[in-house]
């Protein structure tokens, strides 16, 4: 964890809405679950005489001031991450187990492998906690009856991790993973190399975004990617909206209907695409609506800075959609572009494992939303977490046994 989020002085980021490099470090920021106050210039021109005297009489966005005074003008993520404080650099060159990717499923693994005395490294390319770090809460999680919010969930699985002696680097990507007999080599995006026995890719996947203005501001206030984890929050809501007319689309509106009083679906196309025997149930339902052709242009935030409405491209024609959530499924990416082809991977990218969750590639593992055949589920992520760490451990042993 960094200095800054263990402080109560936040970090100002001066900037606008349309400023492709502010809306990047706001994220930045967020995910690290680092304080940071935004300040719009559009909406405080009298901010603008502060920027131009940090920049020389230039107006550059952002700028971003830390507690000490000292500021950063456009500054890379490297550059963010090396201010704040993050740790970049391992201490060793050789471990047991190189675990890429810090979410649930990696952290959990890699607390069963320091148990074992096993030297462990977490290379994390953004933040630890992953997507679980930056989700609004979780009512689903075992052990938590009144619920748990996702960065504090996320930072008791990683002090646990630290409590084992795990190692975690944060805003540093893998670039390669190759066999260097008798070891694995880890290629990092900082240019160091790691040798390791065994490694796990716990890199997740990624829900696909509409890209439309107010999306990225509104995640987790309004816009969700989970109806099974999101979808209590809107007991008695008069509607929710899924964008996204596929089978996952129509199975989660069909799954809303429990809660909202009325579920609408918007399919950018002339037509939805899940099976017919989905559409025939929604299309029948007597508390769902489809509007195809019907694009989302905006998502729009009421005054307390939580979704109200979306504004919607409907048949050429822009409508505002009074909405109390929105639901995007427009498709799920796994995160293995780093990986170049190394590892053989099924029809949508995902990585194939045997039972024992090795990959093609001996020695290297894969588990949690990664792997193929995944639940997309945090209990199930840590489930396959503490599972692949049992048979990391068998794949160690053998090893050692060959010695």
């Amino acid at each position: 964890m960094s200095d800054h989020s263990k402080t109560t002085d936040p970090i100002i980021v001066y900037g606008a809405s349309w400023c492709p490099d502010c809306r990047r470090a706001k994220q930045f920021l967020s995910s690290h679950r680092i304080p940071y106050e935004w300040i719009d210039l559009e909406e405080h021109a009298e901010a603008i005489d502060e920027v131009e005297s940090r920049n020389d009489g230039k107006r550059v966005i952002p700028t971003i001031i830390f507690p000490d005074g000292s500021f950063l003008t456009e500054p890379t993520n490297d550059e963010l991450a090396d201010r704040i404080g993050l740790t970049r650099s391992a201490s060793n060159t050789e471990y047991d187990v190189v675990v890429v990717g810090g979410g649930p499923t990696g952290l959990t693994t890699s607390i069963y492998a320091a148990r074992e005395n096993s030297k462990v490294l977490v290379v994390e390319k953004s933040a630890p906690g992953g997507q679980a770090g930056v989700t609004e809460r979780f009512d689903n999680y075992p052990g938590f009856p009144d619920g748990v919010s996702g960065a504090e969930l996320a930072d008791r699985i990683i002090r646990q991790a630290e409590r084992y002696g795990v190692e975690i680097l944060q805003a540093v990507a893998v670039t390669a993973i190759t066999r260097d007999e008798p070891f694995l080599r880890v290629d990092l995006s900082t240019g160091d190399s790691l040798r390791a026995r065994a490694v796990l890719v716990a890199t997740g996947s990624t829900y696909r975004r509409t890209d439309a203005e107010g999306e990225a501001d509104l995640i987790g206030a309004g816009i969700h990617f989970c109806a099974t984890c999101d979808g209590p929050f809107y007991k008695g809501a008069k509607n929710v909206t899924i964008v996204g007319g596929g089978n996952s689309g129509l199975e989660e509106g069909l799954f809303l209907t429990q809660f909202a009083d009325h579920v609408t679906v918007l399919q950018a196309i002339d037509k939805l695409t899940a099976s017919k025997l989905l559409q025939d149930k929604v299309l029948n339902h007597a508390n769902m609506t489809v509007w195809c052709n019907a694009k989302v242009q905006s998502f729009n935030a009421n005054s307390s800075g939580k979704l109200e409405s979306i504004t919607v491209n409907r048949d050429g024609k822009e409508v505002t959609h009074d909405t109390s959530g929105a639901f995007v499924f427009i498709g799920l990416d796994p995160n293995t572009g780093f990986l170049n082809g190394t590892l053989a991977v099924d029809e949508r990218g995902f990585l194939t494992t045997d039972h024992m969750f090795q990959t093609n590639v001996e020695g290297v593992f894969a588990a949690g939303d990664v792997r193929a055949g995944s639940t997309k589920q945090i209990a199930s992520a840590v489930g396959e977490g503490a599972a692949v760490a049992i048979q990391i451990r068998y794949y160690l042993e053998s090893l050692a046994a060959k010695v």
